[in-house]
């Protein structure tokens, strides 16, 4: 059995399209849906039901990107999890299939496959998805004694995700974290000698039309995790300024490159919001305690660290 999680608050349409994909697909197994509702006020708990989900409802107070998705693991009956999002739909009716098949191998741990832009997404958003996410499959591990774990290997999205039951029995996901679950997930069983696999047939639509201040949350909260997880065991600052002056010169250029030009002032100015986002993240210990659920976009968290 494929269990298929998702964590859910007001999914409206994008709900119904995931639910709509998942029911869509051609799989030789059974397949569950486990839907966990934190407080929606859409009637989404009730069209999740529609479509055959077993909900569970808890208050959105509670709701934590790794403690919920451990909570829903601990819930489901599949020898394989399929996790997703609400906005996430598969591209094609084998995404399932495609999904689990890797999970057969040898020390796979885990498999992720590919984030595609919606149809509306902004330029910088579909640079984004295509620089993580790109056309070519690979598999991700690292060498003795950590040898090789980077930003990159580390790579890892519980908006598309599958494992095996027994191998998230050994290494649930971090409670601790405010978001990065799935990648410092990843990087515990790298360390530990497993391998990831990246599927790009494997694909989702999904991709989010940020607001400057939710840019700024979203990134802030990644750098408050990003030590734990795609920082992790590298020279943290150095590493961050010449990824983020590669990913800027690249993006840019693709701009140029693709006719997009009036997009370069809305992106610098977006680009600097998520990167000072990021850096206060990443430095967040040093700001004081009452401005970091301000900045965050998952106040609830501060009340419990």
């Amino acid at each position: 059995m494929i269990s298929v999680l998702i964590p859910v608050k007001n999914g409206g349409d994008d709900l119904r399209r995931c639910l709509e994909r998942i029911q869509a697909q051609q799989v030789e197994h059974e397949v569950e849906l486990i839907v966990v509702d934190s407080g929606s006020s859409d009637g989404s708990a009730e069209l999740a039901r529609s479509f055959g989900a077993i909900v569970f409802e808890i208050p959105p107070s509670t709701f934590d990107h790794g403690a919920t998705r451990n909570w829903a693991a601990q819930r489901a009956r599949g020898e394989w999890l399929v996790f997703t999002s609400q906005d996430a739909y598969a591209e094609h009716d084998d995404w399932l299939a495609r999904m689990v098949a890797p999970l057969d191998q040898e020390r796979v741990a885990g498999v992720y496959g590919r984030q595609l832009p919606h149809h509306h997404a902004t330029p910088p958003e579909i640079y984004f998805l295509d620089f993580l996410y790109g056309p070519r499959s690979r598999v991700q591990a690292v060498g003795v004694d950590g040898e090789g774990i980077s930003m990159s290997t580390t790579l890892f999205s519980n908006a598309n995700s599958a494992m095996r039951r027994e191998v998230w029995e050994r290494f649930p996901f971090a409670e601790d974290l405010i978001m990065s679950e799935d990648q410092e997930w990843s990087r515990r069983v790298l360390l530990d000698g497993y391998r990831l696999v990246y599927d790009a047939d494997a694909a989702v639509r999904h991709s989010h039309d940020y607001t400057l201040k939710a840019a700024f949350k979203r990134f802030f909260d990644s750098g408050v995790s990003a030590s734990r997880s795609y920082l992790g065991g590298e020279e943290a600052q150095g590493e961050l300024r010449r990824r983020a002056i590669s990913y800027a010169r690249g993006e840019f250029g693709w701009l140029l490159r693709t006719g997009r030009a009036r997009w370069i002032p809305y992106t610098v100015l977006y680009e600097a919001t998520k990167f000072v986002g990021l850096q206060l993240g990443v430095h967040h210990k040093h700001l004081p305690a009452a401005l970091r659920p301000r900045l965050s976009a998952l106040g609830n968290y501060w009340s419990t660290t």
